[in-house]
């Protein structure tokens, strides 16, 4: 989720290594204030590794609050240990960390020691992709995530991934989590942001059958979601999930970025749109468009000047 005008953006997102150990944070900064060209930060480094739970993270997110900010992310290394088949896959959509990885900081340059915060009730098999936030008239963040919840004590039954949500003032503990979108099959990576009087949701259906929406948009303007736009980017990319998307305000343009995953060098491909609530995205031809490769699934920032001036000292 992004929203807002920004003297630049801040990337938080985790780096598909196979061969390496690509499943920490890193950073990446948009060249100038433009969200379609990015370098990455530290050197090519991680600014933040995991050193708990499984001792890994992939989703980053990044969300401000008050004076403050969090990073949350899955919590699962799936390199490192062998070969990531889906009989793995599904061992940890089934048997998966319950809870998410969270930092906090102040200034988006020196971050707390990371901590576990359980979100996910005892019959969901795994907590991934979370995002968040905040609502400063009540001081709480929203926090979501997707889940597959099952019926029996050892997840041996058949299930599908939910979209679950809950709040938090700290990130310390949360509220008993509730069911925000349930398709009856499996949608994952729900990202969410403001457009005028409404509201976009993207999410991935990630039921793998013919009438499979894929990527889809939908719209709230306080009636409830509807569809606006399904199978996103289907006919010019291989396989996409994990939409971030940016209000690009000065240039007067909504930014959104797929992440294709099916082939090599994976990574974000971007489209455009001048009306989301349209459902109408367009391809950015190549040449106008850089990301690093192997950049995945994060969150995206808008920046105050003299932050992104810190994150470039700091990190450049």
């Amino acid at each position: 989720m992004h929203s807002g005008a920004g003297d630049g953006y801040l990337f938080v997102h985790h780096v598909e290594a196979p061969d390496g150990h690509g499943e920490q944070v890193f950073f990446s900064l948009s060249v100038g204030d433009d969200p379609l060209f990015w370098r990455r930060l530290n050197g090519g480094r991680p600014v933040l590794e995991p050193t708990l739970g499984t001792t890994g993270v992939r989703d980053p997110f990044v969300v401000r609050g008050d004076g403050e900010f969090f990073v949350v992310a899955t919590d699962l290394r799936i390199y490192g240990d062998g070969e990531a088949t889906p009989e793995r896959w599904d061992g940890w959509t089934r048997h998966g960390s319950r809870s998410i990885v969270v930092w906090r900081s102040t200034d988006l340059v020196r971050w707390s020691q990371p901590w576990l915060l359980e979100v996910a009730p005892p019959s969901a098999g795994m907590a991934w992709a979370p995002e968040a936030a905040f609502d400063a008239a009540t001081g709480e963040f929203t926090l979501w995530w997707s889940s597959a919840l099952y019926g029996t004590p050892d997840h041996h039954d058949d299930s599908y991934s939910r979209v679950l949500t809950a709040r938090t003032r700290d990130f310390r503990t949360v509220t008993a989590p509730e069911v925000l979108i349930d398709r009856g099959r499996a949608v994952i990576d729900t990202t969410l942001a403001r457009c005028g009087d409404a509201w976009l949701r993207f999410s991935k259906d990630d039921s793998r059958t013919p009438d499979s929406l894929k990527l889809f948009a939908e719209v709230d303007t306080g009636e409830g979601f509807v569809v606006v736009a399904e199978r996103i980017a289907d006919d010019l990319y291989a396989d996409v999930e994990a939409p971030v998307v940016v209000h690009d305000v000065r240039r007067d343009r909504w930014v959104l970025l797929v992440d294709q995953f099916s082939v090599r060098p994976q990574g974000y491909l971007p489209l455009v749109s001048d009306d989301p609530l349209s459902g109408v995205w367009t391809p950015v031809p190549a040449g106008e468009f850089s990301i690093p490769e192997n950049t995945k699934h994060g969150g995206v920032l808008a920046l105050k000047a003299q932050e992104r001036e810190r994150l470039s000292a700091a990190f450049g």
